[in-house]
């Protein structure tokens, strides 16, 4: 797992305790004690908000607009909780922080893998599954990356470019190794949803 970066809003005592048990945290911590905008929080991973934090307008808005994790330190059981993902309970166990942290990254990260929408379909890389309605087929690891480049990219790819960004072979490599994944995987979608246009190609290249 990458690092952490956690942005703090909180009162001054929740600050500084926070600050003293820095070196117990799994995560990196930045307090934030000058002005915020939209670049800063979408430099950390995680939000967290002391129930007596002063937020002016503009901040209150950034962050209910933004779609990083954010949690709420409360022993308020009136504070509105709706925005948030998580709520923590004070007083608060730095054990029980580091997981709240922790287990809220990884259940974004399952939850993003889980429901990727292409087309009609439901990519879940999880399970690495192709689904529509209540079908469904199974995918290899290529397969899911091609599906992923070609869902990152709205114009026609390259089988140059497959080749570099899927395989990381040299642009002079063999192409009918695209070719030939590209062709099984039209088939397993032909036989399972009778799609004969999941993957399209003209003379530019491949595409959705």
């Amino acid at each position: 797992m990458h690092t952490i970066n956690v942005l703090t809003f909180g009162s001054r005592n929740f600050n500084t305790s926070l600050e003293e048990l820095k070196d117990y945290l799994n995560f990196k911590l930045t307090f934030a004690d000058k002005e915020i905008n939209k670049e800063t929080l979408n430099n950390h991973d995680v939000l967290i908000l002391h129930q007596d934090g002063l937020l002016g307008d503009s901040l209150e808005k950034l962050l209910k607009d933004s779609k990083k994790i954010k949690i709420l330190v409360s022993n308020k059981s009136d504070k509105k909780k709706d925005q948030f993902n998580e709520i923590i309970s004070l007083p608060l166990k730095i054990s029980d922080l580091n997981q709240i942290v922790e287990n809220a990254i990884t259940k974004k990260n399952f939850s993003k893998n889980s429901s990727i929408l292409i087309k009609q379909y439901k990519l879940d890389k999880n399970e690495k599954k192709l689904i529509k309605n209540k079908n469904y087929i199974l995918l290899t690891e290529k397969e899911i990356q091609l599906l992923e480049l070609f869902l990152d990219n709205k114009k026609p790819i390259s089988k140059n470019i497959i080749l570099k960004e899927v395989w990381k072979y040299s642009t002079s490599a063999d192409t009918h190794t695209v070719e030939t994944h590209i062709y099984r995987l039209r088939k397993k979608i032909k036989s399972k949803f009778l799609d004969e246009n999941f993957i399209l190609n003209n003379k530019d290249g491949y595409l959705l």
